[in-house]
């Protein structure tokens, strides 16, 4: 069954500048490598094959090894086997999403950024058969902000893992969650589809030791069959073939010039994120902080750690694993690492990443294609049902709540309440009064000023009154207008940002993946609205 469509520049919910990139604004075409459409993937494919493979695979053979290791754990599909295999080919390309390690996947939209770029890759290998592109799900194993990645919210209830947390995430352990799976069980009832969630949830969380480990096994068994690559950047062979920057960054601080010289491009709009001097951490196991570098030593923020500037080369050659790139950096280890053609993201992702092309091009690193993922709004038989009956549009469910009440109520209004007409030819009236004024003295002038201020806001007041009283006569066909937007946008917010997966898995099982596989299009450039 067909989605319906919403393009993401009406729907009102992305930022100022991602409806611009959307819509290719001249003034942003500097910011970024290639708009992301199918015909563009052609010379994107050139760039990156000439910046990336150079004369050997040895990026590749590491990249694979990495691979392999982490995933000698776990069981794997066939397809997903295959596709890390073929990484070590010249003509593989990755197309990659990254997501932080959200307690069972956090908000919705976690799927939609994984079903986002596995369908980019297929709809990639059939225009350009000759090459292959392998999806790549980037884990965030080394944020450190435990706090928003702690909960998730259930049937209009949040369920949180209290717990201490320092130091990156990825190596948090997991043996605590014992009570925290005994509490969320009770809620998921006992239907055969509520069976498998627990068990998801019990094999995932109970059965791994660490959260990247439970997040690596969660994702594999909702994606592996579709060939999805899982990587974990926490990895002392990827960070070797990073030392470079890694020294530029502390020597030079060459990314904080660049993005600076990106940011004031972008005075328009609101930024997502500011650079720090220098855009890497020191990590250990529970220890996460911003390396600073003060009177020629360098100092581990928090800390009593500190080195010169020979022992923190030094040891960034021996151990590279105690280097972590922030929010500026991490992309750029990203794209160094990887045989990477695009990146897909959220609207507030792409807006960073539209800070760094020029800390990319002073690397003489490709800048990838920049994606934003689908978006979508699930609504089931009985919703939709609703909808048809209430004869509500999608458009008019975007409105603000607000807005759509007025909307709606003037459409079952037999009376025109839009008084516009009456206050046009109001305004002609005292234009023709004006120009009288202008031929007495300026005291006549400023009492027909005020005079027209009066009778417009008299006009506007009567309309209010009108809406209100049509308001109260059309009450109960509003409130269950309200109450289908409140179901669809909780709080009056996106439910892909509101609800978890598991709310949607108890009804739909399995289909709900596989219709988002089916019906969401990565390139359409459209808020989707999919029926399960």
């Amino acid at each position: 069954m067909p989605t319906d469509c919403i393009s993401y520049q009406k729907s009102g919910y992305f930022s100022k500048l991602i409806v611009d990139y959307l819509g290719e604004k001249p003034e942003l075409e500097t910011l970024y490598n290639r708009f992301p459409a199918i015909e563009n993937f052609n010379k994107q494919i050139e760039e990156k094959n000439f910046n990336f493979n150079g004369n050997d695979n040895i990026k590749r053979q590491i990249l694979v090894d990495v691979l392999e290791n982490q995933y000698s754990k776990f069981g794997i599909s066939e397809l997903t086997k295959q596709n890390i295999s073929l990484l070590k080919e010249s003509k593989t390309f990755t197309i990659t999403t990254g997501h932080q390690l959200n307690l069972f996947t956090g908000p919705l939209y976690f799927l939609y950024k994984i079903v986002s770029t596995i369908n980019l890759c297929k709809e990639l290998k059939s225009h350009y058969p000759e090459y292959n592109f392998v999806p790549i799900y980037w884990m965030a194993t080394e944020d450190h902000d435990f706090e928003e990645i702690n909960h998730f919210n259930f049937k209009n209830k949040k369920f949180r893992w209290n717990k201490e947390s320092k130091g990156p995430v990825g190596r948090l352990l997991t043996e605590d969650l014992t009570t925290f799976f005994d509490v969320f069980k009770t809620e998921l009832g006992s239907s055969n589809n509520a069976e498998y969630l627990k068990k998801l949830f019990s094999e995932s969380y109970l059965k791994h030791s660490n959260l990247a480990e439970a997040t690596r096994f969660l994702a594999n068994e909702l994606f592996g069959e579709y060939g999805l690559v899982i990587l974990d950047g926490d990895s002392a062979a990827l960070k070797k073939q990073f030392t470079p920057y890694i020294k530029d960054e502390l020597l030079h601080q060459d990314s904080n010039k660049k993005v600076l010289e990106s940011i004031a491009k972008l005075k328009d709009y609101s930024i997502q994120v500011n650079p720090r001097e220098i855009n890497l951490f020191y990590i250990e196991d529970h220890l996460r902080e911003r390396i600073i570098h003060e009177s020629g030593t360098y100092k581990v923020n928090n800390t009593t750690i500190e080195f010169s500037e020979t022992e923190i080369l030094n040891l960034v050659d021996t151990n590279p694993e105690k280097f972590s790139p922030n929010v500026i950096l991490r992309p750029l280890y990203q794209e160094v690492i990887l045989p990477n053609l695009a990146y897909i993201g959220g609207g507030g992702e792409i807006a960073y990443w539209l800070e760094l092309k020029a800390m990319f091009d002073f690397h003489k690193v490709t800048f990838p294609i920049l994606l934003v993922r689908n978006s979508a709004v699930l609504i089931n038989e009985k919703q939709e049902t609703k909808r048809n009956k209430l004869n509500i549009s999608w458009e008019e469910l975007f409105l603000k709540q607000q807005t759509l009440i007025d909307t709606k109520t003037k459409q079952f209004s037999e009376i025109n309440i839009d008084f516009s007409e009456q206050k046009a030819y109001l305004k002609k009236q005292f234009e023709a009064l004006q120009q009288i004024a202008l031929k007495t003295d300026k005291s006549f002038a400023g009492a027909v000023n005020a005079q027209e201020k009066k009778q417009i806001k008299g006009l506007e007041n009567l309309e209010k009154r009108l809406l209100k009283a049509e308001k109260k006569a059309h009450t109960s066909q509003l409130e269950r207008i309200v109450q289908l937007q409140n179901e669809l946008f909780p709080n009056e917010s996106l439910q892909e940002r509101k609800s978890n997966f598991s709310a949607f898995y108890l009804d739909a099982g399995n289909l709900l993946i596989t219709k988002l596989i089916k019906e969401l299009k990565p390139l359409s450039g459209c808020f989707s609205t999919v029926k399960i």
